[in-house]
């Protein structure tokens, strides 16, 4: 492997690791010893500070990491303050509606009315802030109860659950036979 291919596998690795990575498994990795790895990260910080790039490498105490240059915090800041666009996909909405209409509700609650496990949509909006544990049940195993949050009402434009549209029950009871033909749907494939 010639110098240049090393240097990048240098830098693949230490952008990929994000943390401090030894000098000695660095240089297993590039088939080199540690002194000549050594001299090729030092060629990697200098050609990083002669472009004058946003990120930099460092030392720590015999190993190497990649990391932001101080004066490009201000930028990260900015963009970390920036509203995320939340797309909501149909499983991760139908999560949601249940957990605003049923609150507080477990896990299994959500899946014995969906049909389906939820662990992903419910990953998803504890991610997006829009439900958050709110307590245990008292039962076997107690099982984490889901409600809505702050950031739901302001996501949704609404005050409080009492301005969630009311459920028709007639269309309620529609939607459960769609979803019991679905279900049987899938069990004779």
């Amino acid at each position: 492997m010639d110098k240049k291919k090393q240097k990048a596998v240098l830098e693949a690795i230490l952008f990929t690791m994000g943390e401090s990575v030894e000098v000695e498994r660095l240089a297993e990795v590039i088939g080199q010893n540690a002194k000549k790895t050594k001299a090729l990260l030092k060629e990697l910080q200098e050609d990083y500070a002669k472009e004058d790039r946003g990120i930099n490498l460092i030392e720590l105490d015999g190993a190497f990491q990649m990391c932001t240059k101080a004066d490009m915090y201000e930028y990260l800041i900015k963009i970390a303050k920036t509203h995320k666009k939340l797309v909501l996909s149909d499983s991760v909405l139908e999560t949601l509606s249940i957990i605003a209409y049923k609150q507080p509700v477990t896990k299994s609650e959500i899946e014995k009315i969906r049909g389906v496990s939820c662990d992903f949509a419910v990953n998803k909006l504890l991610e997006y802030e829009l439900v958050m544990e709110v307590g245990r049940l008292d039962a076997p195993g107690r099982p984490i109860l889901f409600g809505t949050t702050e950031q739901f009402l302001r996501s949704f434009g609404v005050r409080s659950l009492e301005e969630l549209p009311e459920l028709n029950p007639d269309r309620v009871e529609e939607f459960r036979q769609e979803a019991e033909q679905e279900v049987q749907i899938q069990l004779n494939v």
